[in-house]
Parts: structure tokens; C-alpha cells; sequence
């Protein structure tokens, strides 16, 4: 699966941005998708997840009520609704897409397919 992320920018702190990911197949739609972020001089970490059907979602608790994840399986596509963003959500935010369980969930090896990744950047 190919995964291509896009909507990253540059805003001020307390705007919103709406992040897509696309995916090459169908068969996106038979597997859990999460967003991961890096910022500078940090290691990659867990933003948020989605099982296949879109019912069951997990959250970083850092991110929690301002986040939504939400996916359209009937257009291969993933997204990452960001509101009231601060300057520590800077970063470059990547989908993935696997077959994690539960327990791995926040784990990013637990991903195998990634998108190229899209820049976040939130100025105060």
C-alpha cells in the first residue's frame, strides 16, 4: 500500500489545519491507519489511530480533544482534523497504515506502510 500524505502548512497558535492521506488500494480499507509526528531533534511518536472501520479510535493523551482522526474508505483516504494548535505540535506528521493489536497500537513498528510525511508548523 502507498500512502501519500498532504495539508501540512505554517499557521499561528489556536488555528486548525486538516491533514489527508490517500491511499494506492482498496485493501487500505481493511487495515488499522495512524498518524505519527517528529519534531526536530525528537523521536517519531503516536498521534492517533483508526481501526478499519473508523469506529474505534486512540488518542495521544497530549492531543486528545483537539485531534480527530476519521478515515473514507470509499476514497482510500485517512485524515487528521487538528484544531486549536500550539507551537509543540510542530512537526512532521506521517500516516501509516498495519495490522497492529491493541497493545501495539502507539507503536510505529508496528506499522509497516508509510507515507512520505507533511510538515506542521505552528508559530506563537
Amino acid at each position: 500500500v502507498q500512502l501519500q500524505a498532504s495539508g501540512g502548512g505554517l499557521v499561528q497558535a489556536g488555528a486548525s489545519l486538516r491533514l489527508s492521506c490517500a491511499a494506492s488500494e482498496r485493501t487500505f480499507n481493511t487495515y488499522t491507519t495512524a498518524w505519527f509526528r517528529q519534531a526536530p531533534g525528537k523521536e517519531r511518536g503516536f498521534v492517533a489511530a483508526a481501526r478499519w472501520s473508523g469506529s474505534n479510535t486512540f488518542y495521544a493523551d497530549s492531543v486528545k480533544g483537539r485531534f480527530t482522526i476519521s478515515r473514507d474508505n470509499a476514497k482510500n483516504t485517512l485524515y487528521l482534523q487538528m484544531n486549536n494548535l500550539q507551537p509543540e505540535d510542530t512537526a512532521v506528521y506521517f500516516c501509516a497504515a498495519g495490522r497492529p493489536i491493541t497493545s501495539t497500537m502507539r507503536d510505529s513498528a508496528a506499522y509497516p506502510y508509510w507515507g512520505q510525511g507533511t510538515l506542521v508548523t505552528v508559530s506563537s
